[in-house]
């Protein structure tokens, strides 16, 4: 059944009405829903209700409630993905994937050794494009938010951040090729849920040594196997590594 998300509080004892157009075009063109066509809603306070729909107009969608569904597809953890800017399409394809696999939300960071650079006049464009396939990822896998996305220019505007984080992991291709296999686990079984966690990853060229020392002091420099993986595989691979140890190790 068809879901979407909806920028208000679950109150059973009212109407509520779909006004986004993106989510209005869908309902009535694409899946051609009409009165009495049943969709899941997901709200802002996490609740997930199956509705009805009672009314449809050209800007606005009526449904009422029916009936709450008690679901969790939460990660256990808050997982903040950093990553350099790489290619359009693999970034894309790289927030879709990390949203499905549990991701809270991203950071898009141009770094030293990002071949892409974005344009500080395209920056709002390309947010509110994100931000759609973002939304679109959340909705087909019955997340029960949506991550959020933000850019910053340099990896430097990171550092006053890290107060908001209980671990900081940063992925270094030179730690799996020196074979370090055991600093990833051993922090991931240190998580407890709710914990905040930021991950940081370079673009397609790695993270600089200056990069790196950023953080020296505040962050566990991992590596993810011995295999060295490309820049839009690394956050999957580590957002993957979580769900196995907290959600399906318990």
């Amino acid at each position: 059944m068809q879901r979407y998300f909806i920028d208000q509080n679950a109150d059973v004892s009212q109407r509520f009405f779909i006004t986004k157009k993106e989510d209005i075009h869908h309902i009535t063109n694409v899946m051609r829903y009409d009165v009495g066509s049943k969709i899941i809603l997901t709200f802002n306070d996490q609740t997930v209700y199956l509705c009805e729909i009672a009314d449809i107009t050209s800007d606005k969608i009526a449904v009422d409630l029916k009936e709450k569904q008690n679901i969790n597809t939460e990660l256990p953890v808050d997982v903040t993905i950093c990553s350099g800017l790489i290619k359009a399409d693999k970034y894309e394809w790289l927030l879709q994937k990390a949203t499905e696999l549990g991701a809270s939300s991203f950071i898009a960071v141009s770094m030293e050794r990002s071949i892409v650079k974005l344009n500080e006049a395209k920056v709002a464009k390309k947010i509110e494009r994100w931000q759609k396939i973002i939304k679109e990822a959340a909705e087909q896998s019955c997340r029960l938010v949506i991550p959020s996305i933000q850019f910053e220019s340099n990896l430097k505007l990171i550092c006053d951040t890290i107060d908001n984080y209980d671990y900081i992991l940063i992925a270094y291709e030179e730690e799996a090729k020196d074979g370090e296999l055991s600093n990833f686990k051993q922090t991931l079984q240190q998580f407890k849920a709710q914990d905040k966690v930021l991950m940081i990853f370079g673009p397609e060229g790695g993270l600089s040594e200056n990069e790196i020392s950023l953080f020296s002091n505040t962050s566990t420099v991992v590596g993810l196997g011995p295999r060295i993986l490309r820049a839009e595989t690394a956050p999957l691979y580590a957002l993957s590594a979580i769900s196995y140890e907290k959600e399906l190790m318990g």
